[in-house]
């Protein structure tokens, strides 16, 4: 059971998607409390772009699903509601068939979730957000680290694998065909 600190109050998920759309929070819903962002640095908003960019040019031309960015919320939970904002998205067009329209949250957990490791993201923090992503069902989450110039990638199905600015990207199951070299992201 989630507990709420005196005095606040616990708002639902369609009540956060109202406030965000009058902008006036940015950020997440975790078990009905805002939990506001700010922006992250250049350098981050680069790689979600990269990859972005390296989907897209693979899944929008064979009509494999869509990608979405940071602000494309995904409602993980009801009664508290939580949503949280992956830096990249990927939905198969079996998870989410492509004549359907969003217009709130997504209601469906993406295939895959990348998230960009910014410098004051704390490991646990990583590990916390990788483990809930797999919980909810996401099929594979690649975690970027910029400094180290490395890409962890996780399943539920196995052991995590970390690969090099030299090393090659795939989709795997979940994106088959799909391939990048990792030093493409990551940029000079």
């Amino acid at each position: 059971m989630a507990t709420t600190p005196i005095g606040e109050k616990l708002i639902t998920a369609d009540q956060f998607l109202r406030l965000c759309e009058q902008g006036l929070v940015k950020g997440e819903l975790i078990k009905g409390v805002i939990q506001e962002t700010v922006s992250a640095n250049g350098e981050h908003g680069e790689i979600a772009t990269a990859v972005i960019f390296a989907f897209g040019s693979h899944i929008r031309p064979n009509r494999l699903g869509r990608v979405t960015g940071t602000d494309a919320g995904v409602l993980l939970e009801r009664n508290p509601d939580t949503v949280r904002e992956p830096d990249v998205a990927y939905f198969s067009a079996e998870t989410l068939p492509l004549d359907v329209k969003v217009r709130g949250f997504y209601e469906v957990v993406p295939d895959l979730v990348v998230e960009v490791v910014s410098p004051n993201d704390r490991p646990r923090e990583i590990a916390d957000k990788v483990a809930m992503w797999l919980s909810h069902g996401v099929r594979l989450v690649w975690a970027v680290y910029p400094s180290a110039r490395t890409v962890a990638v996780h399943t539920s199905e196995g052991p995590s694998l970390v690969y090099t600015e030299d090393d090659e990207l795939d989709g795997g199951a979940v994106l088959p065909d799909f391939r990048c070299l990792i030093r493409d992201i990551l940029g000079w």
